[in-house]
């Protein structure tokens, strides 16, 4: 029995896959609470979406794929910011153009023959071809990521619960979305190497939304979130070990899984699930 749950784990591949989700995890499961608290979600797979261009230029320059990928995560968030400030523009509509711009120009780039097949990591992602130095990329990202949720804490708590009120105290609910973007980003940032730009959405997603719906408090949320984020990665881990399917894949559909879980336990317990 023991065996079964440390084989995956005991080779330096393995040992280097667990220590990346479970930074991504800690992550991403807060952060994507907030983002689903504050109706991003869509914006989330949308930023992911809109870094192929930087991906491409930067295999194109022979430059390192994750210097493109933040390039275009940036350029992602500040435009889509910038387009959600005209009034009479929708928020979803500002964010449809900006991702199917960036998106097209990355397909057009992308049909270069000298795009490497590198390329194809950063796209669906490979958490089993992680470096040591990438996992400590990844833990300084994610630490910045942490902090600066910690920094704006209250400044979302107030605009997320009521703008108005926000606003009477100094914190401008713009500025505060503009910060969650670009920690979106930075959060994408952290995880596009092990999950891809494509796949990334459902660890930063479904974990958070999993957590609002079964904690009773945001503070609760919060960290039920990471949690079940980490569980979510360590599970597609194995779920890729022994059923030999795509780490990256496997780890996705075991973030849904906690949605899907989190949508059925009321009707498994009886009780009501947290408005």
């Amino acid at each position: 029995m023991l065996d079964t749950l440390t084989d995956p784990f005991a080779g330096e591949i393995g040992s280097r896959a667990l220590v990346e989700v479970v930074l991504l995890g800690l992550v991403c499961g807060p952060l994507g609470a907030w983002v689903v608290l504050f109706r991003q979600s869509y914006a989330a797979e949308s930023i992911a979406h809109a870094a192929l261009p930087g991906l491409v230029l930067a295999s194109l320059a022979g430059l390192p794929l994750l210097i493109g990928a933040a390039g275009g995560l940036a350029t992602a968030a500040g435009a889509i910011a910038f387009a959600g400030r005209e009034r009479n523009v929708e928020p979803d509509t500002a964010v449809a153009v900006v991702v199917t711009t960036l998106f097209g120009a990355g397909v057009l780039l992308g049909l270069s023959p000298e795009v490497p097949a590198r390329l194809g990591d950063i796209l669906f992602g490979d958490p089993l071809s992680v470096s040591w130095e990438e996992i400590a990329a990844t833990g300084v990202l994610a630490a910045v990521v942490l902090a600066s949720l910690a920094s704006f804490h209250r400044r979302l708590v107030l605009t997320g619960f009521d703008s108005q009120a926000a606003r009477s105290l100094g914190a401008s609910p713009r500025r505060v979305e503009l910060a969650l973007l670009v920690m979106l980003a930075g959060a994408t940032l952290v995880a596009v190497q092990a999950l891809g730009n494509l796949l990334v959405v459902a660890l930063l997603l479904a974990p958070g939304a999993a957590a609002l719906r079964l904690a009773r408090g945001l503070g609760a949320a919060l960290a039920l979130a990471a949690v079940l984020a980490v569980v979510a990665g360590i599970s597609g881990l194995y779920a890729s070990y022994y059923l030999e399917l795509a780490a990256g894949a496997s780890i996705a559909l075991a973030a849904v899984a906690t949605f899907a879980l989190a949508a059925l336990w009321p009707s498994l317990t009886g009780r009501r699930a947290s408005p």
